[in-house]
């Protein structure tokens, strides 16, 4: 069942240190993450082919476009082939000159990413932390989507019954939210790998996930940031655990600073 191992936060002024910590406009590393932290990483969301296409990253997207990986690049930059392309090996590309076979997922770090993610942190994090959502996701307010079969391809199949809401969803929905510059959150507490459990319980048998929008532990050593937008995830922290991000196998992580601009133009080496 999703949410399980998190309680409600009991005052969402846990989290009041944070909004004098932001700076800068929209897309600043700083606007999402607190400024003052001695390092900073971008982990970036993993990219999820459809069944045919071969697994690959951000940096094998540049690979194939003729496109610079770098700390700042960003998905609409990498994903249209530089002039001239490279030959060989293309991805096709969709009307708007993209690729149409794979994409990355904004406002959420998949399982596949953020549990490893969290193994780096646990070193640094101790029994509890903190975990806020957007309180915009749709299915929040119990929005979902079931397909059915269409006549001609024969009977309808069955609509799921929806799964019930777990009680600290309730609890949280009637809470006092955490107020941040342009967004409101849920705030939750329980373990760090509780993060792995947030999500949309849509049947008793599906799961969506949604990793959080901010994660800190209750010694603030580090804060993770997910902005709806974005399509990677920022970590700040201690050098040495920005390093361990930087290091792990698992993930496609750059260094970056507070004062960087991740905004949808900002790839000025791809544009």
């Amino acid at each position: 069942m999703s949410m399980e191992g998190l309680q409600t936060a009991a005052d969402p002024a846990v989290g009041d240190w944070i909004a004098p910590r932001l700076r800068g406009g929209f897309g600043a590393v700083c606007r999402t993450v607190p400024r003052g932290y001695p390092a900073y990483a971008r982990v970036l969301h993993p990219v999820e082919p459809e069944p045919a296409v071969e697994p690959t990253t951000w940096a094998g997207v540049c690979a194939r476009t003729g496109r610079i990986p770098h700390a700042l690049m960003q998905w609409e930059a990498i994903t249209t082939p530089a002039p001239p392309p490279r030959s060989g090996g293309e991805v096709p590309l969709s009307r708007e000159g993209r690729w149409a076979e794979v994409q990355v997922r904004r406002g959420t770090l998949s399982p596949q990413a953020l549990s490893p993610l969290l193994d780096v942190l646990a070193p640094f994090t101790g029994d509890r932390c903190h975990h806020a959502l957007w309180e915009g996701w749709g299915w929040l307010s119990g929005g979902s989507v079931f397909l059915t079969s269409s006549p001609a391809a024969g009977p309808e199949l069955p609509v799921p019954s929806h799964a019930a809401t777990p009680d600290v969803l309730e609890q949280a929905l009637d809470a006092s939210r955490l107020s941040l510059p342009g967004r409101e959150y849920l705030l939750f507490t329980g373990s760090l790998h509780a993060a792995l459990g947030m999500g949309h319980q849509v049947t008793d048998d599906w799961f969506d996930p949604q990793s959080p929008n901010l994660s800190w532990p209750a010694n603030r050593s580090w804060c993770l940031a997910t902005e709806i937008d974005f399509d990677s995830t920022l970590v700040a922290g201690p050098v040495d655990l920005v390093d361990a991000v930087l290091a792990a196998p698992a993930l496609e992580a750059w260094p970056v600073h507070e004062d960087d601009d991740l905004s949808a133009f900002a790839d000025h080496l791809n544009t």
